[in-house]
């Protein structure tokens, strides 16, 4: 495999995937030239829990506590995916609460 210079002297970082307690869980694949920045691949969502494989064995309402976890900054949006996504695939109507 032949490299040109320029090539030869770019470096692939590997950044993360950061820890699932921080705010973003997120990978980032950066391709450096020296000190500049001249590719980044982020990926998202990246969690080492196995939170399918958690939620196999568990009701909605157990699952939940874990589903605020994905995403701290988030959680709202992650909720509302897990309870809405079901409901509307099921064609299930909820209730108004009354007030």
């Amino acid at each position: 495999m032949n490299l040109s210079a320029t090539e030869k002297d770019l470096m692939i970082v590997n950044m993360g995937p950061h820890h699932p307690s921080m705010h973003g869980v997120l990978r980032l694949i950066v391709t450096l030239d020296g000190e500049d920045v001249v590719d980044c691949e982020p990926i998202l969502g990246y969690l080492h829990r196995g939170m399918e494989k958690i939620a196999e064995n568990r009701t909605i309402i157990q699952y939940l506590p874990y589903v605020t976890r994905w995403d701290y900054i988030a959680t709202m949006f992650t909720e509302a995916i897990t309870v809405n996504g079901p409901e509307q695939l099921g064609n299930i109507q909820v209730p108004k609460r009354g007030g």
